[in-house]
């Protein structure tokens, strides 16, 4: 009786999410899939600083981009939902620990019942070290113990060392590794949306320990994963499109510094807008022209992105 019940729930549940995936959803009284809300979450910040240029600091120029770019997402889209992780040099929600500082962005995310995620980062590289022989110096050493100690004299070579700065440099855009997909499913069940479609589904659902709620939820982390792809895609082709160097295209990342993307319930991405330790991209990172291009790129790919997503025939075909 039990398996037979799960198995009827399971099946309710994919006709659910299935219908109100497609274009039959509209007929059915469920809403077409609509972007109201989107998280912008600057890199670091206050106790954070993240990566270090000559004469900047990753904090301020994730802070400054990202707010410019939640302004122009508003004047473009009044009606669109912004909602910054922080909009000063702080620790996100003021939490005191790197741990506590991402969680919060996390939970802020989905609690506000976010539709994109959007985290803005800068990149960085060690320098390079550099050695040049300058010649050999005659140095004394001591062999032997006791009584078979003796003085030896040896050619020791002399070098300079020296550091320059790497020239790594362009974007990269990230999406959680798709190994992280059992923590986003977590994450899924915190975001409003889908406590949404339970409600216009009519349907009791057991914990999401249950069979059945994951495989929802698993739908749910596929069409994310496959919305992310798509979204930083677009970004990507911008940013190659303005000539910037193309570094691969879209990427998975599975570190600590990713976390936030696996943990937020809804389709995310990370966007490192260049090298702070490359001089020539720490300035242009910097400048008003090179923040009004990356702002400017990233409106643009937002604006396709939500036309796709929202488009009856093509998120027929996406999901």
């Amino acid at each position: 009786m039990v398996k037979r019940t799960l198995l009827y729930l399971f099946t309710v549940s994919l006709s659910v999410l299935l219908i109100s995936f497609t274009g039959q959803g509209k007929e059915q009284g469920f809403p077409q899939t609509q972007i109201k809300t989107v998280i912008i979450d600057p890199g670091h910040g206050g106790d954070f600083p993240g990566a270090r240029g000559s004469f900047s600091k990753e904090a301020d120029v994730s802070l400054s981009v990202s707010l410019k770019l939640g302004k122009a997402l508003q004047q473009q889209f009044p009606d669109l939902k912004i909602i910054y992780t922080r909009t000063t040099d702080a620790n996100a929600g003021n939490r005191s620990t790197l741990k506590d500082d991402l969680r919060y962005r996390a939970d802020l995310a989905n609690s506000s019942g976010g539709d994109l995620f959007i985290s803005i980062h800068c990149n960085s590289t060690s320098p390079i070290r550099h050695r040049q022989l300058t010649g050999y110096k005659t140095a004394t050493f001591y062999v032997g113990k006791g009584k078979k100690k003796r003085k030896v004299t040896r050619k020791v070579p002399q070098y300079h060392y020296w550091t320059t700065p790497n020239p790594a440099k362009g974007t990269e855009t990230y999406i959680w590794a798709a190994n992280k997909d059992e923590a986003k499913i977590q994450s899924i069940s915190q975001n409003n949306e889908y406590g949404e479609i339970d409600s216009l589904s009519n349907i009791t659902m057991p914990d999401p320990n249950d069979p059945a709620e994951k495989a929802r939820m698993l739908i749910y982390t596929q069409k994310y994963f496959r919305k992310s792809i798509m979204f930083g895609d677009l970004i990507e082709q911008g940013f190659k499109a303005q000539g910037r160097v193309d570094r691969g295209g879209v990427k998975q990342r599975n570190d600590k510094g990713i976390w936030v993307l696996q943990a937020a319930g809804m389709p995310s991405v990370l966007v490192e807008i260049g090298f702070i330790s490359n001089p020539d991209e720490e300035k242009y990172i910097n400048s008003d022209k090179g923040q009004s291009d990356i702002v400017a790129n990233i409106v643009n790919a937002f604006t396709i992105y939500k036309q796709k997503v929202e488009s009856k025939s093509v998120n027929s075909q996406i999901n």
